[in-house]
């Protein structure tokens, strides 16, 4: 196990909330589906207890509103609780109004649940994107400290690809908001998603574990992402595309071991821990040495 302290955060949703079965699930239909948070929850709780290992917990208002007992399990267990927003919905489908609802929504329903009022935020499938930069604005305004919904790699959804893939801080006219990306891999001139998600599953986890070896021995720190649902192979399978359900369901029984594995060999805390460590959330939010976010250089 290596010395360098890295970020382990998970979006709390249900499998139903993902973009990939929008088709399949509609919004209206939600309250009508079973819930599975439980399985993949308690997975992941016994995971961190094994290897005494913290994490952020993005939870969607949505969720948190139905199950504030997994909002106080969090803060009880040490984790960051952190806003995923209200209900998933991409940022350029709220606009910047809706956003400003949508995250005063759910930090009242985190607050209420037991939880502190949220400092950090991950946006629905990364969408805060050069289109909707102006969540910064309002992230800002709110008195986030940081960020984490800027992907630095080039997708059709979403994705910044010449953005800083390391810590980085950004300027806003209400004060800076530090980003916090997940990682990514450099290599023929591009950033590659290895943080986490569907890539986690679709990558060897050997592949995984040297991305993070790649940041440690650069003093740099991780950042890996998962869901519930993704330590849950026997939820229920619906339609899609092939592209969709490849996405969706691919590896989700290899989910749990390799998180094991990778918690096994390095040392793995909320962001807001790795944050503070770097002394990127200090008055003025100018620690840890972090750059503008303009370029692709400094990634592993």
């Amino acid at each position: 196990m290596t010395a360098a302290l890295h970020a382990l955060s998970f979006d709390v949703e249900e499998f139903f909330h993902v973009a990939n079965l929008r088709g399949s699930i509609g919004r209206d239909d939600w309250d009508g589906v079973a819930s599975r948070l439980d399985v993949g929850m308690e997975r992941i709780f016994a995971c961190l207890e094994k290897r005494r290992a913290h994490a952020t917990f993005f939870f969607l208002g949505w969720v948190a509103e139905r199950r504030p007992d997994w909002v106080r399990r969090c803060v009880d267990a040490g984790h960051e609780v952190a806003s995923h927003g209200y209900e998933h919905l991409f940022l350029q489908d709220l606009g910047e109004d809706g956003l400003e609802r949508d995250l005063a929504r759910t930090e009242e329903i985190l607050v209420s649940a037991g939880a502190a009022k949220p400092i950090g935020f991950r946006a629905s499938t990364f969408t805060l994107t050069r289109s909707t930069w102006w969540g910064f604005d309002v992230l800002a305004r709110r008195g986030y400290r940081y960020d984490s919904s800027v992907h630095p790699v080039r997708h059709p959804v979403y994705g910044v690809p010449d953005f800083e893939p390391g810590i980085s801080v950004v300027a806003t006219g209400s004060g800076p908001v530090v980003e916090f990306p997940v990682s990514t891999w450099r290599g023929l001139g591009r950033n590659w998603p290895v943080g986490g998600g569907g890539y986690f599953r679709l990558l060897p986890g050997a592949v995984t574990r040297a991305a993070v070896g790649s940041l440690a021995r650069r003093d740099r720190p991780a950042s890996i992402y998962l869901h519930p649902w993704e330590f849950d192979p026997e939820q229920p399978r619906y339609p899609a595309s092939f592209l969709k359900r490849f996405r969706h369901y691919l590896n989700l029984d290899r989910t749990l071991p390799r998180l094991d594995a990778l918690l096994a060999q390095y040392r793995f805390a909320s962001l807001r821990e790795v944050l503070e460590e770097g002394g990127y959330l200090a008055v003025g939010g100018e620690g840890g040495g972090g750059g503008g976010g303009g370029g692709s250089e400094g990634s592993p």
